[in-house]
């Protein structure tokens, strides 16, 4: 009797449940970036390490608050949780309060956070559209920066 066999060993099963991150870590994807944080608090929220807030989404701890550029949000006992003696950011209560969507999978640690609405306006404010570069039909690299000062029409396109 002949044994049966898969033409393609290395597929037999695509959908094998594999590791995100190490186990104790936890994952932030945001703007296109994979955050990985080694340590986070206990809680329904998620508890940050503040030095960890300018990786995620360039916010700083300031006197004056959570901050990006001109715009702080002033911090409260809803932000600032102290567990253990260790002080913790709160950064699902941040997002709820710039009401910044967001998703997670408490399962597997990973958590998913949309654009911060007041960046976004901020941006609309002072009509400034954010650094990118695209490639041209004749393989051309074309940057924002280097259309500063020029009036330019953006078309994009696609298929799906």
């Amino acid at each position: 009797m002949a044994a049966a066999f898969m033409a393609y060993p290395e597929l037999r099963n695509p959908f094998e449940a594999k590791e995100i991150h190490p186990p104790g870590s936890t994952t932030v994807l945001y703007q296109g970036k994979t955050i990985r944080l080694e340590s986070t608090g206990a809680g329904a929220g998620l508890l940050i390490k503040p030095e960890d807030l300018t990786r995620i989404n360039g916010f700083e701890i300031k006197p004056e608050g959570a901050c990006f550029q001109d715009l702080c949000i002033p911090l409260g006992e809803k932000l600032l949780v102290e567990q253990d003696g260790q002080a913790w950011f709160d950064l699902a209560a941040f997002a709820e309060m710039l009401d910044q969507p967001y998703v997670v999978d408490a399962e597997s640690g990973v958590w998913s956070f949309a654009e911060i609405p007041a960046k976004r306006e901020n941006m609309m404010l002072n009509a400034q559209v954010p650094d990118f570069e695209v490639t041209d039909r004749a393989g051309k690299v074309i940057r924002m920066a280097d259309l500063k000062g020029k009036k330019a029409l953006i078309v994009t396109w696609s298929s799906w």
